[in-house]
């Protein structure tokens, strides 16, 4: 075997470029494969973090546009029931009142209805493009943000619509810098805001980052900022986590009765569980992986087409030398073997250059990621580097073996008169 190692790597540094060349697509297949496995890692902590922070234990009611163009919608959708170019279809049935029923419900502990809007906030000649959320004051009993100043908004005040905020962390420090700003007016569109509380950082939630929000009262920010009554979805917490499904279908059976929906499939909402939101994200991220490691296949197979086009080269190349091998006693099976770890030491070394190219690709996308504000977990699977060495050589061996058997096969004086 030391025999046949050491001839393999002299025939590979006979010829250095050649061997390079031939790699490339190893190296680019196997660290896809690398990064992909570990991205998909990098994803999952990010989600578990997600629910984490949201809560396990609690539902989401969003609306959705319904299939039919009979629900109640404010645009979109002429008198006739024409879709308007002009417009977007906004689901406008989904009010406080739903809200305050859904709290009443059988182990429902606590429920937030929110809207989300966007404006441009200023201070002191600063002007900044930021995302409003409005929420609930009991949006601060179930999503447990730490504050780095202050406190959240009451409901008193959410009532009496107050023009209070709470910023992001990123926000806070954009207009004050490391500077405590409770008590300080920060101005949102034609509006004067008195800072009441400030964040911790937070990252990123979902697909917006919490950090550069600010955070209104929901009935301020109706009334006041958007002039809308209803709500854009709202988060409910269960008491028992195990009965979160037969809770949801509780809601379900509330809102149809609450909208008038009679045909089940027509809702203009959609709740769920955390349990099936992260389903729903699991299956979009198995397709995306499986699309990925897909592109990372034909790139391995296309490495794997040169790795034989250049063996056969290699064979013609050393056919000489291959009849005078077999002249001096080799067998067609040693020629074989010879050539055989030829090509699988080509595609070893290149599938090793891919692993570490692989994980140090991982290893930039989690640094950009949590500088984003994601908390994404730099991992990469203990299985992914093996599969990347063991398809690596695995092409080395399957695309060499037709070279290697064509190579076996030369008759030596034929190969001799070759020289």
């Amino acid at each position: 075997m030391k025999k046949l190692l050491e001839q393999s790597y002299k025939g590979i540094k006979g010829n250095r470029s050649r061997a390079i060349l031939t790699m490339l697509g190893i190296v680019i297949g196997v660290a896809t494969i690398i990064l992909v496995l570990s991205a998909g890692e990098g994803f999952k902590s990010y989600l578990n973090y997600q629910i984490e922070q949201f809560g396990s234990n609690t539902l989401t009611i969003e609306t959705v546009v319904p299939p039919t163009t009979k629900q109640r919608n404010s645009g979109g959708i002429s008198s006739e029931g024409n879709s308007t170019a002009s417009q977007a279809i906004t689901v406008d049935t989904f009010k406080t009142r739903d809200v305050d029923l859904i709290k009443n419900l059988p182990n429902i502990k606590n429920v937030y209805g929110a809207v989300v809007s966007q404006d441009i906030a200023s201070y002191e000649g600063k002007t900044k493009n930021a995302f409003l959320f409005g929420s609930s004051a009991s949006r601060f009993q179930i999503d447990k943000g730490d504050l780095a100043y202050g406190r959240g908004y009451t409901e008193a005040e959410e009532k009496s619509l107050a023009q209070v905020v709470v910023l992001g962390s990123d926000i806070s420090e954009y207009f004050f810098g490391e500077k405590n700003p409770v008590g300080e007016i920060i101005r949102v569109g034609s509006l004067n805001f008195r800072v009441v509380g400030v964040y911790e950082p937070r990252g990123s939630f979902g697909f917006s980052n919490d950090d550069e929000q600010l955070f209104l009262p929901l009935r301020t920010l109706q009334k006041k900022v958007m002039g809308i009554d209803y709500l854009f979805y709202a988060v409910a917490e269960v008491e028992d986590e195990t009965l979160a499904e037969i809770t949801a279908e509780d809601v379900r059976d509330l809102l149809r009765k609450s909208h008038q929906i009679r045909i089940e499939g027509n809702e203009d909402f959609r709740v769920a569980t955390q349990k099936q939101n992260l389903s729903t994200f699991d299956t979009i991220l198995k397709a995306t992986t499986f699309l990925l490691l897909a592109v990372a296949a034909i790139s391995l197979i296309v490495g794997g087409v040169g790795v034989m086009n250049i063996m056969y080269v290699v064979v013609t190349e050393r056919t000489a030398e291959i009849g005078l091998k077999k002249a001096l006693g080799a067998k067609g099976v040693d020629i074989r073997n010879e050539f055989l770890a030829e090509a699988a030491l080509i595609t070893f070394v290149g599938g090793f250059i891919g692993v570490l190219f692989g994980v140090f690709l991982a290893y930039i996308v989690s640094v950009f990621a949590n500088s984003a504000g994601f908390f994404w977990a730099f991992k990469v699977p203990i299985s992914g580097l093996i599969l990347g060495m063991v398809i690596s050589v695995g092409i080395g061996i399957f695309f060499g073996v037709f070279p290697a058997i064509q190579a076996a096969k030369l008759d030596p004086i034929e190969a001799l008169r070759k020289e």
